[in-house]
């Protein structure tokens, strides 16, 4: 009924990543050329005992509503929407769709618009998530336009995005357990530290970390998974950061940026490429200028750029720091409407130091 890949990848999604159970709602959303992947979540999710919730969209509507919505209509909140977000014990986003390049030529300004007017539902999904109330988790189904993105064959990018997920193993379930035990060692460790610096091409930026919990990132939010993160103290990122690879929003991009960081605050922004939807996101909100996490990449069955940042922010060996919204089971307090992942390559000529200790060098850590 299923390509085998894609029904194992319905197992981890539905009983690894959502743990879902007997009786509990579940929403799925996603696109309608997701269609297989779609199904698959909800006949596992079903098996389960779960009530499930479809919400399929279809081409080119969201373009449409970017286009030809009114300040007002940007800024309207889907009623239905609230409640899904208020009252669901688990969500499952599949981020794909026809046309990766469909919000190139849409005002950045709408785009924050809307974004600014969705806080309250982000933050909503946030706190639920830390109070334990609330589980989603994204992933990604192979389209076409995410494989000629990656400058691959759909069927290069299928075998690319399955291997990445270990769903060619024969219990990748069994798989994910053992990264989550490998991780939990590092978070540890990285727990203890009170200051973390990053040193390398354009790059020397230091980030207060004190009191602040690691989270090891084993497929439980985003599969495939491999990252360990935090929220970095407010107040205390002090440096530049250049990011090697486009940053991607929306599938718009901004190249080679630039961030000027003081007492914790964004104060100079430059990109060769997508300037103005940078400045139009650091606009958004006074979060929106901070550091909402600080992360390190650990999937090492990852290692090529395909500007898709669900895989790009896994590269085992690279490093991220996220403007916008802080993640509340880390501590972090900072609050925006946006959360914008930008990945750089710490592969080569990088160090990073953890209380002026080193702990990392050229992508491995030593600790």
């Amino acid at each position: 009924m299923f390509d085998p890949r894609v029904k194992k990848l319905a197992q981890v999604l539905i009983r690894y990543s959502l743990n879902l159970k007997r009786n509990e709602w579940l929403v799925i959303i996603g696109p309608a050329n997701a269609e297989e992947l779609i199904k698959a979540a909800l006949v596992e999710a079903l098996n389960v005992g779960a009530n499930v919730t479809l919400r399929p969209s279809i081409p080119d509507v969201s373009y449409l509503f970017y286009r030809y919505a009114r300040d007002r209509q940007l800024r309207f909140i889907n009623p239905v929407e609230k409640l899904e977000i208020e009252k669901a014990d688990a969500m499952l986003f599949i981020w794909s769709g026809w046309n990766t390049k469909e919000f190139t030529n849409i005002n950045p300004k709408r785009l924050a618009i809307v974004r600014q007017a969705r806080r309250s539902l982000f933050e909503t999904m946030l706190n639920r998530e830390a109070a334990g109330t609330f589980r989603w988790v994204g992933t990604l189904y192979p389209t076409p336009s995410s494989a000629q993105d990656a400058e691959m064959s759909l069927i290069e990018y299928q075998d690319f995005v399955y291997a990445a997920g270990m769903l060619n193993k024969k219990v990748p379930i069994r798989e994910w357990q053992k990264v989550s035990r490998r991780q939990r060692l590092l978070v540890q460790k990285l727990t203890r530290l009170s200051e973390i610096r990053i040193v390398g091409e354009d790059t020397d930026i230091t980030f207060g970390v004190k009191g602040r919990k690691w989270v090891n990132c084993d497929g439980r939010v985003n599969f495939p998974d491999g990252e360990v993160f935090t929220s970095p103290e407010e107040d205390k990122t002090e440096g530049i950061i250049r990011y090697h690879f486009p940053a991607v929003y929306l599938g718009k991009e901004v190249l080679n940026v630039r961030l000027v960081f003081k007492k914790g605050r964004v104060v100079e922004a430059k990109a060769d490429k997508g300037e103005d939807l940078l400045r139009a996101m650091l606009k958004t909100d006074d979060g929106a200028k901070r550091v909402g996490e600080l992360s390190f990449g650990t999937n090492y069955s990852i290692q090529r750029f395909t500007k898709n940042t669900l895989f790009d922010e896994k590269i085992g060996g690279t490093m991220h720091v996220a403007i916008g919204a802080a993640l509340p089971e880390t501590g972090g307090k900072n609050k925006s409407a946006i959360h914008w992942d930008m990945v750089c390559d710490t592969r080569k000529g990088f160090t990073v130091y953890g209380d002026g200790k080193l702990i990392m060098k050229n992508g491995r850590f030593l600790i």
